[in-house]
């Protein structure tokens, strides 16, 4: 199994409801927080189900939701079809997206699952996407030495800080014998300090 086909089926990442609604609700605000001027062409890559992804959407011209889990894909495209302004894609999909028309690219905890060779590739692509002066937006890279300790003491803080901590609790204890666990002890997660993420984005002439 690959983490692609890991992520194409309900997992126990999200302790209950409440946990997945705050989980997106923060990352699409902190989107918003960092969207350009105007009426900016978005790529959210590795979006997940973007539940509040509405409100990245009433700022864009276009936002793009791309996900390479088939299950995700027609959830957002359930949640989202109606709206004319937003485009459900698969990571194949890329292509279809004109050169240099794209003034903000989204990467939120995405790189762990890739390989340095898709990665590299990726780069490519999303540099030929961007406009002159676009941004791309990496977050959450995980730093050499940092484990699953330290997700437990994040989810612990963020659970305190909305109301659902029993539930996380709870959910630790499903997730330390769930398949999420034994998945990534067996396909690993890639880390990148601080510099080495820097000297990748350099040589792909970030």
């Amino acid at each position: 199994m690959s983490w692609r086909e890991y992520w194409n089926q309900d997992t126990p990442i999200y302790v209950n409801a409440r946990h997945k609604a705050v989980h997106y609700e923060l990352i699409a605000r902190q989107l918003v927080d960092a969207l350009p001027q105007g009426q900016p062409s978005v790529l959210d890559f590795g979006c997940g189900e973007a539940l509040s992804a509405g409100l990245v959407a009433k700022r864009c011209q276009v936002l793009h939701l791309c996900d390479g889990a088939e299950l995700v894909r027609a959830r957002l495209a359930q949640k989202f079809g109606l709206l004319g302004n937003v485009v459900v894609m698969a990571p194949e999909q890329l292509g279809e997206i004109p050169e240099a028309s794209l003034d903000l690219i989204f990467v939120n905890s995405v790189l762990q699952y890739l390989s340095r060779a898709d990665l590299d590739g990726l780069l490519a692509t999303w540099r030929r996407l961007l406009k002159p002066g676009g941004q791309l937006l990496i977050a959450d890279v995980i730093p050499p030495n940092v484990g699953l300790l330290t997700d437990v003491a994040a989810l612990l803080k963020l659970s305190a800080q909305n109301g659902f901590l029993i539930a996380s609790c709870l959910g630790l204890v499903r997730i330390f014998f769930s398949d999420y666990r034994k998945a990534r002890t067996a396909l690993g997660l890639a880390h990148y300090s601080e510099a080495e993420m820097l000297a990748i984005l350099t040589a792909a002439g970030y």
